[in-house]
């Protein structure tokens, strides 16, 4: 059940957890919404038949998991948006097989990982440096991964010299860095129509406010990021972007969208924030934007989207003159990235290892990206190397109800109302990493049988 309000015959025993899982069926299919006001207890007890125990015992559980918040005096209040997938550790499918998961954007499970990752620990264990076991200096270990974290941000087109690289735990910690560095609690940051769902949470937590700016199958409209800034009263400080590929729409911009938009930026005072968390996945693809406009650009990327999951490493390339105030922030926030992830990254990299995984990663996802561009038809977009492909849905159907009648049959795919940032039609972001290829193929065949009849398949 993902409607609101909800019904007396959706309550199923135990009823405290069967409210629970359909509150938050209904946050994540973004029929509650952010700041959402809750019933009091009595009055969802009364309206739902059940006691007030029974309501205090599921806002408890909703609370516990950060769904909603409980205010004295003030009542209760949703805090999160649709979400990829319902996280809660009681939310339970219809049947007891875990369902076919493309709701998350993983690379491809290779076989080829398991094997690099016991052979990269067995010959790093005779040779660990013992800055990578006592050390708590971070200059330190920027010293010894630099040159990694340069010779990996050079494979995905950018040339920059060690000092300007920050190495963190992961491309959201490089992105709350960059937004630290860049914007004031109450600053208005930029970004496309429909954004990263990492974003929105970041930005609430630092007190900023997000600002959508249309665009079209190109990508974001430089224009109206232009008269977005300066409708802001100087208030808007930089633009989020994600220009290659790594987007809930799989788009790629093209080099001249690119240099218009580092241009605007420019024009309007902004700071670029670009993220790329698929790094070099799509070969020869335009250059990177920041490298348009690299004095007023952060460019961030990572190794968990196209290597592996576990491999939790962010590179963030600062703008010289901000350099040390992000290095700061990053101090505050984390202090240094671990270095054991970053040992296991040198020795995938200047070994070859990085390097053949990404090869066979890319031969693997143009398999799965054809083969979902034959099962969903050319609505669904992506491209080549992509990690997802992005399905609207015909006008009139119910973006919540094709989730759910997906879900009942064993397949968990995430909300186009999740990633959106301006009003847009419904949609869905179907993952193709993270399934066998045999689970896959299936599951994109009930996706497609959801669709109207007429829908190519």
């Amino acid at each position: 059940m993902s409607h609101w309000p909800l019904r007396r015959d959706d309550i199923s025993r135990p009823a405290y957890r069967s409210l629970a899982q359909g509150i938050a069926a209904a946050i994540d299919a973004g029929s509650l919404a952010p700041g959402a006001r809750l019933p009091p207890h009595r009055d969802l007890a009364w309206q739902l038949g059940v006691s007030v125990q029974t309501v205090s015992r599921a806002y408890e559980e909703l609370i516990r998991a950060d769904l909603i918040s409980g205010e004295v005096g003030r009542g209760s209040f949703v805090r999160s948006g649709p979400r990829e997938t319902i996280e809660v550790p009681w939310f339970r499918a219809p049947t007891d097989r875990p369902p076919i998961d493309l709701s998350m954007m993983t690379p491809v499970a290779l076989p080829q990982i398991a094997d690099a990752w016991r052979d990269s620990l067995m010959r790093i264990a005779d040779r660990l440096p013992p800055s990578a076991m006592m050390s708590f200096r971070p200059r330190q270990t920027m010293s010894l991964y630099g040159g990694m974290a340069a010779a990996w941000l050079a494979r995905c087109g950018m040339v920059v010299p060690a000092q300007r690289i920050l190495i963190t735990n992961g491309t959201t910690p490089a992105m709350f860095v960059a937004l630290m560095s860049v914007a004031q609690p109450g600053d208005i940051i930029a970004t496309e129509a429909a954004t990263c769902h990492t974003l929105r949470p970041a930005a609430q937590h630092l007190h900023l406010r997000l600002r959508g700016i249309p665009g079209d199958a190109r990508g974001m409209d430089p224009d109206a990021l232009i008269a977005a800034a300066r409708a802001s009263g100087g208030r808007m400080k930089a633009v989020f972007v994600l220009p290659s590929g790594g987007g809930p729409r799989a788009q790629i911009m093209d080099r001249d969208r690119r240099e218009a938009l580092a241009q605007a930026a420019t024009q309007a005072g902004l700071v670029i924030l670009e993220s790329d968390p698929t790094g070099p996945m799509p070969p020869r693809r335009p250059p990177a934007l920041s490298g348009f406009a690299p004095e007023r650009s952060f460019y961030f990327t990572g190794l968990s989207k196209c290597l592996s999951p576990g491999l939790r490493l962010g590179f963030l390339a600062m703008p010289e003159n901000m350099a040390e105030a992000a290095l700061n922030r990053h101090l505050s926030m984390a202090w240094m990235a671990t270095p054991l992830m970053a040992e296991i990254a040198q020795d995938w990299i200047s070994g070859g290892t990085a390097d053949a995984l990404l090869a066979e990663q890319r031969l693997q996802l143009a398999t799965r990206n054809r083969m979902a561009a034959r099962i969903l038809g050319p609505r669904a977009q992506g491209f080549l190397h992509g990690l997802h492909r992005w399905l609207p849905l015909p006008d009139g159907q119910d973006e919540a109800q094709a989730l759910s009648a997906a879900l009942s049959q064993q397949v968990a795919l995430a909300p186009g109302a999740g990633f959106a940032m301006l009003p847009a039609g419904p949609a869905l972001r179907v993952s193709i990493g993270g399934a066998s290829l045999r689970d896959l193929e299936q599951a994109l065949r009930i996706v497609s049988a959801i669709l109207p009849a007429e829908s190519p398949v």
